[in-house]
């Protein structure tokens, strides 16, 4: 009996995967079309046969054990690679003259770090639908883990446990201020000589507003916010119109910000930002995903230990 079930263990592994994804053995049960007395009996089995206990439950919620987290590393690519085998077949059949990409990003990256890559991808592959989804970092999350987009682009500081991020371009912290204010002409300057000046930043909830309070709050440094307000470009033309200075990062200057605005570099106290692609982990990635990360950098996929062979189950 034992030997006969490791010849179909796909079916256990998947009612684990879907029961760590959704929390619960009766959700399981409804996105694979099983009885909530069969799925159960799958997970009891398979803990049998592992030896393992791989679940408890946490309130009303199913967790992984320690052991449970180990076979789910192992086992979500197996069970998502075999679910999405005919999908893979029939792209790599098609090549990359067809399909859809759907890549989440900020508007930052969107505005300053993306243009070239997807002039580039649209060139390369003009058969290919590029969706680009305009979302903040947590919005951008959330689509990974429900698979509505391939990838994202941006900026993390703490990645998650079940997400990937590769790092691929880095930008310095700036002070920005309209050309003649008296901060733009110091010569040394240092943390406390913000204080007197109030700050445009953008929303609280947005990882930006969040490092500069925990910045001044770590050097005891006093500073106020005179206006909060979303979007880089938006920060920029209210900073050169005298209503305040700003804390950016330098992927938003460009040639055209050097006539209105004055910036220098305010490494000394503030981390550098990273920008990076960001996947599921263990997410299969389409052969349009991996071109699109090709032309952000060639070597990423060898770097981060993706496989390269891989496909999104898309």
């Amino acid at each position: 009996m034992r030997y006969a079930y490791k010849g179909d263990r796909l079916k256990p592994l998947r009612a684990f995967c879907q029961a760590v994804r959704l929390g619960s053995v009766s959700r399981a049960a409804e996105a694979l079309f099983l009885s909530q007395p069969a799925v159960t009996l799958q997970l009891q089995a398979l803990e049998r046969d592992m030896g393992a206990r791989l679940l408890e439950r946490s309130g009303r919620r199913l967790v992984m054990t320690r052991e449970g987290e180990a076979l789910y590393e192992l086992a979500r690519p197996l069970v998502e690679g075999f679910e999405g085998l005919d999908t893979a077949f029939r792209e790599q059949l098609r090549g990359l003259d067809a399909g859809e990409l759907h890549v989440a990003a900020g508007s930052s990256t969107i505005l300053y770090l993306l243009p070239e890559i997807v002039a580039a991808f649209r060139a390369a592959q003009p058969g290919v639908r590029l969706n680009l989804h305009n979302v903040t970092g947590a919005g951008g999350l959330e689509l990974l883990r429900s698979d509505a987009v391939d990838l994202a682009v941006g900026s993390m500081l703490d990645v998650p446990a079940d997400l990937d991020y590769a790092p691929v371009a880095r930008f310095e912290p700036m002070l920005i201020t309209p050309p003649d204010h008296p901060l733009a002409r110091k010569k040394d300057l240092d943390l406390h000589d913000l204080s007197p000046y109030g700050l445009i930043l953008p929303p609280q909830r947005l990882t930006t507003y969040r490092m500069v309070d925990l910045v001044f709050q770590r050097n005891r440094v006093p500073y106020t916010v005179a206006l909060e307000v979303g979007g880089w470009e938006v920060i920029k033309q209210y900073v050169a119109m005298g209503l305040g200075i700003s804390i950016v990062t330098a992927i938003c200057l460009t040639e055209a910000d050097r006539n209105r605005l004055a910036s220098r570099s305010l490494a000394a106290w503030f981390p550098e930002r990273t920008y990076g692609v960001v996947v599921r982990k263990g997410k299969y990635l389409s052969p349009q995903a991996r071109a699109f990360t090709e032309l952000i950098r060639p070597d990423l996929f060898v770097r981060t230990g993706y496989d390269a062979t891989g496909h999104s189950e898309r």
